[in-house]
């Protein structure tokens, strides 16, 4: 017993009531978390509302977290030094005769682009910027080149690395080398799916293709990208071998994507520095911001033991294994629509872990599960970044390409449901590679 004043019925009230409420005010994410937690704090006798401050610290003074600012970072050299280009040919050459071409690029780009950023929101701002309107020129539909645009963007967030995934093992405990490689098939799993919807609107809608590329077109678009592909191998890799922690990946990352753009690829001045450095700093303040309030609005929660409430009929359900992965799912997918998917980790992540537990889910499948439902939140409203950012670029309104958005969701939601089924899938590589990972 905590000694708490407030029942964990009333606390709930207060903290959900109170935060939702701030979300109908159109008050941001993060500053709503923290508000939420000051009714409470001041309420409950034996708390102050310095534990917004203390709570906060401890949350920003953390090693781990230091790897979202590096992630975000290289994302941004990449762009603005030449790589995402060389990356843009590679794809080209590669599924360039598929129906559908310029959007089977943009997705295998993406895919690309998962493998040396982890950052969602990055991608979408960048591939928007290079495919919407391309591919409207091209004869596309504007709500598909909007939707395949956003919805392929949320692949950098499951194919390594990933910031949720530094995210989830710095908050749950969970080995980052264990989520980096469980992620692997399932993203390429949501790769594959997005590529077949693709390939689907292309035959009925009759989107152009381009002519095949040739043998030797094809190996110098290889060539000249190797070096760009060989950042996964360099972060990921790093981890495994046991020559970085995620946090000095991150800084390696940096410094690679850094050295190709100046001096490799010598495309980068710099105006272009700078920009790669204000971009950062900008969406590391939002990142951070909300883990911090975050953090705030957990530590209340598991003070007045509200998941501890929350889960005692839950698990008199008897769910089993895998109607415990889809109750999951489901809650994430939920929360996902109203929250960022790293408040929501700190929050719903500490929350259901119990019942993971309860029903020997392993770890890391819990963690591929609520990493792959809270990727859906990039693109479902009222949240949907990703969707708002690829629209933004378009200057439509949300809902102009949410129809689309929800079509392409379904095949996604068919690779969610696999990964819940048998959760053996994300354990595939780890078990290979690194089986220590596991323990």
């Amino acid at each position: 017993m905590t000694g708490a004043t407030l029942t964990p019925a009333v606390a709930a009230l207060w903290l959900f009531g109170t935060f939702f409420a701030l979300m109908v005010l159109r008050v941001p994410v993060a500053f709503a978390l923290g508000l939420a937690c000051l009714p409470v704090l001041f309420i409950e006798p034996r708390l102050s509302p310095m534990v917004v401050f203390n709570t906060t610290f401890k949350a920003y003074n953390s090693f781990i977290l230091l790897a979202v600012p590096f992630f975000l970072l290289t994302a941004n050299l990449m762009n603005v030094g030449g790589i995402t280009d060389r990356l843009d040919r590679l794809s080209r050459a590669m599924v360039g005769n598929f129906p559908g071409a310029l959007a089977q690029i943009n997705v295998l780009l993406s895919v690309f682009f998962a493998g040396i950023s982890g950052s969602s929101t990055a991608d979408a701002a960048s591939q928007g910027k290079i495919f919407i309107e391309a591919q409207v020129k091209e004869g596309y539909d504007l709500s598909f080149s909007i939707a395949i645009t956003a919805v392929s963007a949320v692949l950098a967030v499951i194919i390594p690395p990933s910031i949720l995934m530094i995210v989830w093992g710095g908050v749950l405990s969970v080995s980052i080398g264990a989520l980096y490689l469980a992620g692997v098939i399932p993203g390429l799993l949501l790769g594959l799916a997005q590529m077949a919807t693709v390939h689907v609107y292309a035959k009925i809608r009759h989107y152009p293709t381009y002519p095949r590329a040739t043998f030797k077109e094809f190996v110098i678009s290889a060539f000249v990208s190797i070096p760009a592909l060989f950042t996964p191998f360099i972060v990921v890799g790093g981890i495994l071998l046991g020559w970085f922690t995620a946090t000095e990946s991150a800084a390696a990352a940096v410094l690679y994507a850094a050295v190709l753009s100046i001096f490799f690829y010598r495309e980068m001045d710099r105006h272009h520095l700078w920009t790669a450095f204000l971009e950062t700093g900008k969406l590391s303040a939002i990142a951070l911001f909300c883990v911090g309030t975050a953090s705030v609005f957990g530590w209340l929660l598991a003070y007045f033991q509200i998941p501890k409430a929350l889960l005692e009929n839950v698990t008199a359900w008897h769910l089993g294994l895998v109607g415990a992965g889809f109750f999951i799912a489901f809650v994430f997918l939920v929360v996902g629509c109203f929250l960022d998917a790293i408040p929501a980790i700190i929050i719903v992540g500490t929350t259901l872990q119990p019942l993971a537990v309860s029903v020997n889910m392993h770890p890391v499948s819990f963690a591929i599960i609520g990493i792959v439902a809270l990727a859906f939140g990039l693109v479902t409203p009222p949240y949907g970044l990703c969707l708002m950012i690829s629209c933004a670029i378009a200057k439509v309104r949300l809902r102009y390409a949410l129809k689309d958005t929800m079509i392409m969701l379904v095949p996604m939601l068919v690779v969610l449901a696999a990964i819940i089924i048998w959760p053996e899938i994300p354990l595939v590589l780890p078990k290979l590679v690194r089986p220590e990972f596991l323990k």
